[in-house]
C-alpha cells in the first residue's frame, strides 16, 4: 500500500473532523442536544458497519477472550465514552479551545503505546509530555474575551481533554485488531458495544427533538455529522491503522487545530487571540517532542494472541 494513500486518508480524516468544530455549533444546544446527536451518530454507523460487515465478511468472527475482550474496551473507550464526551465538551467550549485540546491525544498516544506496546520513551518525550501538559492546563484554566459566551467553558475543555485521552487509548489497542480481522468485521463490533453504551444516555434526546423544525442547513450538517463525521473518519482511520502506527495517526491529529481555526474564523464561530496562541504553541511543541521518532519495537506475541 502506497504512503500517498495513507497520508491523503488521514488528511481527509483531519479535515472532516476540523469542520466539524464549528458545524457543530450550528445544531447545538438549539436544534438538538450533544446525547441526541452521539446517539444518532452511533445508531447510524452500527447499522452501516453490521450490513457492510455482512456482505462483505460474512463468515469473519472476532475469536478468543483477548480479542473479544479488547473489541469491547475499544466500542467503551473509542465510540460510546469518546463521542459522549467530545460533543458534551463542544456544547460547552469554543471551536479552536477544543481543536487544541484534542492534540493532547498523540501524548496519550505514545504512552499508552509504551505501557501496552512497549515502545520506549525517551527523554524527548518525556519532556514533550510535560510540555504539552502544561499547554492543555493553561487553556482549560484561561477565561478570555468570549466568556459570556461560553460561561462553561472551563467543564467543557476538561470534557474534551478527557475525550482525547480516550480516543489516545482506543487508537493504540484497536490496532492489533485491525492488523487481524477486516476492517468491517472490528468496525461492527466496536460500533455495537459503542451504541449499548452511548444510547442509553441520549434515546429520550433523540426522540423527543422536533426534527421538523429542522431547516435544509441543519439536516444537512446532522447528515454530515452522521456520514462524514462517524463512518467516513473512523473507516479511513481504522483502515490507515493496517499500515501506519498510532503515533502517525496521532501526528494528524496535530493538523486538525490548523484547519479548524481557518474554518472557525472563516465562519465567524470564534477568533484566534494571543493566549490560546500562546497556549497552542505549548502545546505543539510538546506533541512535536513526543513524535519525535524512535526505533519501534514489535508488537508482542500475547497482545496478537486469540
Amino acid at each position: 500500500m502506497s504512503s500517498q494513500r495513507v497520508h491523503a486518508a488521514l488528511f481527509l480524516v483531519a479535515l472532516i473532523y476540523a469542520a466539524n468544530y464549528s458545524l457543530a455549533k450550528d445544531v447545538m444546544p438549539h436544534f438538538m442536544t450533544p446525547f441526541g446527536i452521539v446517539t444518532l451518530r452511533v445508531l447510524g454507523a452500527s447499522t452501516f458497519f453490521a450490513l457492510v460487515k455482512y456482505f462483505v465478511a460474512p463468515h469473519e468472527k472476532i475469536t478468543g477472550w483477548a480479542d473479544n475482550r479488547r473489541s469491547i474496551l475499544c466500542g467503551i473507550f473509542g465510540i460510546g465514552t469518546n463521542q459522549l464526551l467530545f460533543f458534551a465538551g463542544l456544547n460547552y467550549t469554543s471551536p479552536i479551545s477544543a481543536s487544541l485540546l484534542q492534540t493532547i491525544a498523540p501524548i496519550v498516544v505514545v504512552i499508552a503505546s509504551a505501557v501496552l506496546l512497549h515502545e520506549r520513551i525517551t527523554l524527548p518525550r518525556v519532556l514533550g509530555i510535560g510540555v504539552g501538559a502544561a499547554g492543555a492546563a493553561t487553556l482549560i484554566l484561561s477565561r478570555d474575551a468570549r466568556a459570556a459566551v461560553y460561561p462553561h467553558a472551563t467543564l467543557g475543555n476538561i470534557f474534551i481533554l478527557a475525550n482525547a485521552t480516550v480516543f489516545g487509548l482506543y487508537l493504540v489497542m484497536v490496532q492489533p485488531l485491525m492488523r487481524k480481522y477486516h476492517a468491517f468485521t472490528v468496525l461492527a463490533r466496536v460500533f455495537l458495544v459503542g451504541a449499548i453504551i452511548a444510547v442509553p444516555f441520549g434515546w429520550r434526546e433523540a426522540w423527543h427533538t422536533n426534527y421538523a423544525s429542522f431547516p435544509l442547513k441543519i439536516w444537512l450538517e446532522v447528515g454530515y455529522m452522521v456520514v462524514f463525521l462517524t463512518i467516513i473518519a473512523y473507516l479511513l482511520n481504522n483502515w490507515a491503522l493496517k499500515y501506519a502506527s498510532p503515533a502517525l495517526l496521532g501526528v494528524y491529529i496535530y493538523l486538525q487545530p490548523v484547519l479548524a481555526v481557518l474554518i472557525a474564523v472563516a465562519l465567524g464561530k470564534d477568533h484566534l487571540s494571543w493566549s490560546k496562541a500562546g497556549q497552542a504553541v505549548l502545546i505543539f511543541l510538546g506533541v512535536w517532542l513526543v513524535s519525535k521518532k524512535t526505533r519501534p519495537a514489535p508488537i508482542p506475541a500475547e497482545m496478537l494472541a486469540e
